[in-house]
């Protein structure tokens, strides 16, 4: 597992807030007892989920002890949990499940979507918002970097080429168990500042697991192999500033 670095993933939380309160602002519950925040990271949501739902117990799920001990540092009077959450349920039907940017990592989104949302109460959501950018530099620049080098070999087995699938597979799986199903992707135009401001983004985040593979010079190869690829690839304008065009699924499903 990864040892997720806060403050690095933090460095744009403005620009990952905006997909985590759009998809709050899609779920269709107005009187959430019980709400759950999976894979809350450092907890820069997790509160929001308190706002909407003054009344419900709010808790923030996560794998990552250095995520949850931020979380718990800035926001003590919410409950948090460390868990896996490919096995993690919740100890009775909740209202809300909710998932800003986390299920990506998780794989067999067939049989994961289906379980979360027998979880819920009847009339219940579970809300689901993934990175679907693998497609652009962002991504394949991972792969084009990894084979710059001898540094492949070892980075190849951990390279998730595709690990969110089309909105029209999402309909699929929900659509035989949902009363209720809401699917749509935005497109967001981040205007980020900085030398080579897109890499630092991935090393929040798609990144750091293979940075972790790797050591020395290797590490050190790739990492400038990826920077050479992002930085050709999202140039700065004519103002200084760099466009990271990224785009994000959300998944709205009621039980």
């Amino acid at each position: 597992m990864a040892i997720w670095n806060p403050a690095q993933y933090l460095k744009f939380k403005d620009h990952r807030l905006r997909a985590a309160l759009d998809l709050l602002a899609r779920v269709p519950i107005d009187d959430a007892r019980s709400v759950y925040d999976l894979g809350c990271g450092p907890g820069n949501v997790t509160p929001f989920l308190k706002q909407r739902w003054p009344a419900a117990r709010v808790t923030g799920v996560d794998g990552s002890p250095e995520m949850l001990a931020k979380a718990r540092a800035q926001h003590p009077s919410l409950a948090w949990v460390e868990a896996d959450l490919s096995d993690w349920a919740p100890p009775e039907p909740a209202d809300v499940l909710y998932s800003n940017a986390a299920l990506q990592w998780l794989d067999d989104h067939a049989t994961l979507f289906p379980r979360l949302l027998g979880r819920l109460r009847p009339g219940g959501a579970l809300a689901i918002q993934m990175p679907r950018n693998y497609g652009e530099p962002s991504h394949t620049c991972i792969l084009k970097a990894a084979d710059a080098g001898p540094w492949g070999a070892k980075l190849k087995p951990h390279v998730r080429e595709m690990p969110v699938a089309a909105p029209a597979e999402y309909y699929d799986i929900f659509a035989p168990v949902a009363a209720a199903l809401d699917i749509w992707e935005t497109v967001y135009e981040h205007p980020l500042a900085g030398d080579n401001p897109v890499v630092e983004w991935t090393k929040g985040s798609v990144l750091k697991p293979l940075l972790d593979v790797l050591d020395g010079a290797d590490r050190d190869g790739f990492a400038a192999a990826y920077a050479r690829c992002i930085k050709a690839s999202y140039p700065k304008r004519a103002d200084g500033m760099t466009v990271f065009p990224f785009r994000r699924l959300f998944i709205v499903a009621v039980r």
